[in-house]
């Protein structure tokens, strides 16, 4: 464990490494304004994939668009491997509170690898679909003795961290993870969060509830990932509205990442 940590503290003492995962904070956001951007054409009748595949693919039609998801690949890598050591430093045997945070920064991390290995299939031109993915993981624990059990679980820890975001929008709970500058700029940064938070938990929430949903239904077709817990708020009463409220607040929430990857406590 020591020459873990002796990896991590180097890790975090690079300030070169420090700067490529900055940008990895800057790629995080450009992923949820596209994906904020996607969700509220869909409330407005239009089509696409309101996910990180969706975004990838918008990305990859521009006309640099292979040399974009490299960098978008770089970016969430580093920022990953940040959070990992991060993890190492954060834990202590005796403060078993921080194991917990352990467990998170871990989550993290494999979430920005999982979007990283996405770009990098679209980079080379192929293709990834999270839904079916989402549906194939379903069906597969399903499939598997307590299977549903197991999938509650999930459905209910993706809703449990969705419900987190909200919290800390509603708590600004998100300002000790920056060095906040004076002034307006502050207020603006503030307010991002608050909302972009909100916005993102809800979108979270959603798709844990979905989870759920499979699981109660035995139809793994249900848990249809993040583009499917937004397309299923179109059904609500004022689902447009409520959508395209989601889908601005996602793209918020990009901007605060953003502004994250110059103001972040790293």
């Amino acid at each position: 464990m020591s020459t873990a940590k002796d990896a991590a503290r180097a890790t975090k003492g690079s300030d070169g490494f420090r700067r490529v995962a900055r940008v990895g904070f800057i790629v995080v956001g450009i992923i949820h304004i596209i994906i904020g951007c996607l969700a509220v054409s869909i409330a407005l009748g239009g089509g696409g994939d309101a996910d990180q595949d969706g975004a990838m693919e918008q990305v990859r039609q521009s006309p640099v668009g292979g040399l974009l998801l490299a960098v978008i690949a770089a970016g969430l890598v580093a920022l990953a491997v940040w959070q990992i050591a991060s993890a190492f430093l954060a834990a202590n045997h005796e403060e078993t509170k921080k194991w917990g945070r352990r467990v998170k920064f871990f989550g993290i991390a494999l979430s920005y690898l999982v979007i990283a290995g996405m770009a990098t299939v679209f980079a080379f031109g192929g293709q990834a679909d999270s839904e079916k993915a989402s549906q194939t993981l379903s069906a597969v624990l399903l499939a598997a003795p307590a299977g549903v059990v197991l999938l509650v679980i999930i459905g209910l820890v993706v809703f449990g961290v969705g419900i987190g975001f909200v919290v800390s929008g509603f708590t600004r709970g998100f300002k000790k993870l920056l060095d906040l500058p004076s002034g307006v700029e502050r207020g603006g940064i503030v307010t991002f969060g608050v909302v972009g938070y909100i916005a993102k938990g809800i979108a979270v929430a959603v798709t844990g509830v979905l989870f759920v949903v499979a699981a109660v239904t035995n139809d793994p077709d249900k848990s249809s990932g993040l583009d499917g817990a937004l397309h299923s708020l179109v059904s609500l009463p004022f689902g447009p509205v409520i959508l395209c409220a989601v889908g601005a607040g996602l793209a918020v929430y990009g901007l605060f990442c953003i502004a994250r990857s110059r103001y972040a406590r790293m």
